[in-house]
């Protein structure tokens, strides 16, 4: 039997945070911000597009009166011409935990973007800044080699960063090859020396889901069609209007966003946007999924069973005691 000593050297007094992550159209916001009006817990979002200002229908941003129920920290906070980074979510992130913690509260996160929530978990490499000369340079071999050139070159200096990274994704491309230009050394060698920290919150991990994927699918392409009818058109319209605004930008690749702009620039009818948003949006709920398989200490929850929160409730009481 565990000694009173032994108990209290291993007992746990990080403070709480709980992480709710689920697929594009799983239901996180609904169950958020019951779990904020029966636990007074405070939300933080974990969405690449809804730290835009003027992203809204697209990203099915909270409403006015869903965000006067239930505050959610990290949303609105850039301008959609500006960048912002797995990095900077991060820097934000851990901010407003220390600020809810301190103030006696628990951080409850909530969204679906993986690559943010596995930078706040994991940290930060030492890595080399950002250099325009080779950026440059590396745009030129862009043009003459296109994407698989690239891709196939940092399959030879980088084979495992290579297999994480997809062929038509230039931004993560681009950023590998630099690093290995300006370093000598591999992006994940660098990554695989960074010192695992204990992260400084004690973290329920909760992944909501259908567990049917058909319902899923059918959610998606109901949910692309009322944004379309609730006007998303019309705002990717306002913001092509804004002449330092460009297709290129993060915030303008976001899902239902590109998609939209073709359409705008006459590259695609309305039939074909709406079926590009469609497959986008479920190509993002896969690679969402796929993420949340790896995750070893999530605790599953099906957004069709008859009472989610209850089952959320109960995860929250065990964690906690």
């Amino acid at each position: 039997m565990m000694s009173t000593s032994q108990a209290a050297a291993t007992r746990d007094d990080r403070p709480l945070a709980i992480m709710l992550v689920g697929p594009t159209a799983a239901g996180k916001t609904d169950l958020a911000i019951a779990l904020h009006e029966r636990l007074g817990h405070e939300l933080i979002s974990v969405d690449s597009a809804m730290v835009y200002r003027g992203l809204d229908i697209g990203s099915a941003k909270p409403s006015a009166q869903e965000l006067a129920r239930a505050p959610h920290r990290l949303i609105d906070i850039r301008d959609p011409a500006a960048p912002y980074s797995a990095g900077d979510f991060r820097e934000d992130a851990m901010g407003e935990m220390r600020q809810i913690s301190a103030a006696g509260g628990v951080p409850l996160l909530v969204g679906g973007t993986m690559m943010y929530l596995k930078r706040l978990l994991e940290g930060e490499a030492n890595l080399p800044s950002a250099d325009p000369e080779v950026r440059a340079e590396l745009e030129r071999r862009r043009e003459r080699l296109g994407l698989a050139g690239l891709h196939a070159e940092l399959t030879r200096l980088d084979p495992s960063s290579a297999a994480r990274i997809h062929p038509n994704d230039p931004q993560r491309l681009m950023r590998a090859l630099e690093v290995h230009r300006l370093s000598g050394r591999r992006l994940s060698e660098l990554w695989d020396e960074q010192s695992v920290k204990i992260f400084p919150w004690r973290t329920l991990s909760i992944g909501l889901a259908p567990f049917d994927r058909k319902v899923l699918h059918a959610r998606i392409a109901q949910r692309f069609a009322l944004m379309l009818e609730a006007g998303l058109i019309e705002e990717v319209t306002a913001l092509k209007a804004r002449p330092e605004l460009h297709s290129e930008l993060p915030a303008m690749k976001s899902v239902g966003y590109r998609q939209v702009w073709e359409y705008l620039d006459g590259t695609i009818d309305m039939l074909e946007l709406e079926r590009r948003g469609v497959i986008a949006t479920r190509q993002l709920a896969k690679r969402q999924l796929t993420w949340m398989r790896s995750w070893n200490d999530l605790r599953w929850v099906d957004s069709l069973e008859p009472d989610p929160l209850a089952k959320v409730l109960k995860l929250v009481r065990e964690f906690s005691s």
